[in-house]
């Protein structure tokens, strides 16, 4: 296993992320087969682990908090999120003061700990003053609450934004990102990956195997649901769907060259996000122990130049595949009335 610096922090974190949305009734339903990989992962190396709120409703951090237990806890970057509904409730929710300091505890409780490393904000609210998030959150931290915080998915713009306010507030700033990136959606590199650099920030990436596309079970000449999130997202997943035709054709392309280069699908994609000089590590999100084997060998992987050139031809530097692929859309383009007088 390789580490890395997590941005300027001086935190030495693993190359692989571990994510853990699949842990729990959204993936595998089985703790004990949850609590089992987590610990392969641990014993292979890997430091930094990575979960949220949202995911199975606490229970992914329920299923995290038992498998830290025991001693295992103080090796590990733990870091979570906050930011999307857990409740009927209007207000359990958003990025606001309210919910950061309730939303906080109940992390905290779920994970049997009594800090975190890594706070991160899930999305942006366009309803909060950035102001206001980052004065919660550094309040948090001179309380011992957390001892760093992020953002996941945050514009560009938004994130030099947040910058500038922590420094004319004398506030603690966002340190780290995570956004959507893989060989399928290469949008950010056109801004959001410039702007981390030049501002320090670590960067943490989800899905680098694009949701599954370049895990090898997308293929031509496959039918139906090849993948569980073919029914709950079918734009993204619908292989046989006119508008994930170029992306089909991508993979297929990709597929022979991981062939032709001696390496797995899986690798090619790991090996694709680790080389970017702005990304601390990916985030890989195996179900079992399966599943996680079949990426950590990636964790050391560098793709000869020739390779990466060949990536390029497939898929265009800055380009995402399908829309989808961007992870969040702005209220700018969601709701008409911010186009209209």
């Amino acid at each position: 296993m390789q580490y890395r610096t997590l941005g300027d922090t001086g935190l030495s974190v693993s190359s692989l992320c571990l994510g853990t949305m699949m842990f729990g009734s959204w993936g595998n339903k089985d703790h004990d087969d949850s609590i089992r990989t987590i610990h392969h992962a641990l014993d292979a190396g890997i430091n930094f682990v990575d979960t949220a709120d949202l995911y199975a409703r606490g229970e992914a951090e329920e299923i995290v908090g038992k498998a830290l237990a025991g001693g295992r806890r103080d090796s590990v970057v733990l870091a979570s999120k906050f930011h999307n509904p857990m409740s009927d409730d209007v207000n359990d929710r958003g990025n606001s003061r309210r919910w950061i300091m309730r939303a906080v505890e109940d992390s905290l409780k779920r994970l049997g700990t009594d800090h975190l490393d890594l706070y991160q904000v899930h999305r942006p609210d366009p309803a909060t003053g950035i102001e206001e998030t980052l004065g919660a959150l550094t309040d948090l931290q001179r309380a011992g609450k957390i001892r760093y915080f992020g953002t996941s998915t945050f514009p560009a713009h938004q994130l030099v934004e947040a910058q500038w306010a922590a420094e004319r507030r004398g506030l603690s700033r966002f340190v780290t990102e995570q956004p959507p990136y893989s060989i399928l959606a290469r949008g950010i590199e056109a801004d959001v990956l410039p702007a981390a650099e030049s501002h320090r920030i670590g960067v943490l990436t989800w899905s680098p195997l694009g949701g599954g596309w370049l895990s090898g079970t997308f293929r031509k000449g496959a039918t139906g649901q090849v993948s569980s999130r073919t029914e709950l997202m079918p734009g993204i997943f619908d292989i046989e769907a006119p508008r994930n035709a170029g992306k089909l054709d991508a993979v297929e392309a990709l597929a022979q060259l991981a062939e032709e280069s001696g390496l797995s699908l899986i690798h090619l994609a790991l090996g694709f996000v680790l080389s970017h000089r702005a990304v601390t590590a990916p985030i890989i999100g195996p179900m079992d122990v399966e599943q996680l084997d079949s990426q950590l060998g990636a964790a050391d992987l560098v793709l000869d130049q020739d390779v990466l050139d060949r990536i390029d031809q497939i898929v265009p530097p800055g380009r995402n595949m399908t829309a989808g692929d961007a992870g969040y859309f702005p209220p700018a383009l969601t709701d008409s009335r911010q186009r209209r007088r």
